[in-house]
């Protein structure tokens, strides 16, 4: 085992590695929703988030995409703009909104969905069931530890 040192071998640095993927598989499926819809991968992410959980609030969406409140606000508002979704004034707190996704965005949701479900098909298909199972339970764990920092700082 090499001795640890304070450089970083970015082939082998997690973090790098990870975002690498991530973007990588976004702009190949983005791509495609692009050209057909007209949707940025931002958008698409607020419209499969709201097609599987209506009435969530811009800032119930920033936390659960990861995204920024800036760039969560932005694609709000370019999909309210083009009709894709509707806010509703918070019956309890008139400075909330509630976010839902209209039939055009419904639309869309329905027509990109099983094109990205068709993507990570494609993308996982060297691996076998019991693998991509473990995937989602490593990407669970380090999940549980990015929170787990995120609370209570490095030790």
């Amino acid at each position: 085992m090499k001795p640890l040192s304070n450089e970083i071998e970015l082939d082998r640095f997690l973090p790098y590695r990870l975002s690498v993927l991530a973007n990588r598989v976004s702009s190949l499926i983005a791509r495609e929703y692009h050209e057909r819809f007209g949707v940025t991968i931002p958008e698409w992410r607020i419209i499969a988030m709201l097609g599987g959980t209506p009435e969530l609030t811009a800032t119930e969406l920033a936390s659960r995409t990861a995204m920024d409140k800036v760039t969560v606000s932005r694609a709000v508002q370019s999909l309210v703009d083009r009709e894709h979704v509707t806010r509703t004034a918070s019956q309890s707190d008139g400075r909330r909104s509630h976010l839902s996704l209209t039939a055009s965005g419904s639309r869309i949701y329905h027509e990109i969905a099983p094109l990205a479900l068709h993507y990570e098909r494609a993308i996982t298909s060297d691996l076998p069931p019991a693998e991509i199972q473990r995937l989602h339970e490593m990407m669970n764990s380090l999940l549980a530890g990015v929170e787990r920092v995120e609370s209570e700082g490095l030790d």
